[in-house]
């Protein structure tokens, strides 16, 4: 046999433990549109609250709160329409990766929900409903600045425990998540920013880079 066709071969083996053991039709393109969503919907927040941008100025909304030394008004309200925002970006991010990567689960003759799959989901969600609970705990007591840092952090750690059962690409992007996070917490009344860097910027730049790498 030549050294071609053993090449051939392991390579082919390669791929067959691999589909067994991993699921490995999460789409780039999803990836990049989820970074568009959260891009719009802190575009969105933006527009409605600009002192967020530039939390050493005085804002006129109702309640007031601290953020570590840095004194921000918030009004109840808009709190509600925040996590309102993130809820559609999140929503919509999921629908989209669900309708494109069952597309590529098709083209690549994957099952889109097997044990592989339903193992990621699990081992991902687990953070994910811990952190978010977490989140809605602490903007119920008015901690509203330490919630960017949260969502960040806790999105990092469900994308590591979820790299297990897919791309081991996708633990590098929670490990980045997780140190955006912590950076958060470091400058606190930035997290507008640090939201749509983590979630905007650092998604479209993973997309692209397993769309290059695994879609085509």
């Amino acid at each position: 046999m030549e050294e071609k066709d053993i090449q051939n071969e392991l390579a082919s083996i390669r791929s067959i433990m691999e589909r067994s053991s991993k699921f490995i039709s999460l789409s780039g393109l999803s990836g990049i549109l989820a970074g568009i969503y959260a891009l719009i919907g802190a575009g969105i927040v933006a527009y409605f609250q600009p002192a967020l941008l530039n939390p050493g100025s005085p804002s006129s909304y109702g309640v007031t709160g601290q953020v570590g030394s840095i004194w921000i008004r918030v009004e109840s309200t808009f709190v509600i329409q925040l996590v309102s925002i993130a809820a559609i970006v999140l929503i919509a991010s999921i629908v989209t990766a669900i309708i494109l990567s069952s597309r590529q689960a098709k083209r690549k003759g994957q099952q889109m929900w097997g044990k592989i799959s339903q193992s990621l989901l699990f081992h991902m969600a687990i953070p994910l409903i811990t952190g978010g609970l977490l989140i809605l705990i602490l903007l119920s007591r008015g901690y509203y600045g330490i919630a960017t840092p949260c969502t960040l952090i806790f999105y990092g750690l469900s994308l590591i425990s979820a790299s297990n059962f897919t791309f081991s690409d996708v633990k590098y992007l929670g490990i980045l998540e997780i140190i955006l996070g912590l950076i958060a917490a470091c400058l606190p009344g930035y997290g507008l920013l640090f939201w749509a860097i983590g979630f905007g910027v650092l998604h479209i730049i993973y997309g692209s880079m397993m769309y290059l790498k695994y879609d085509k």
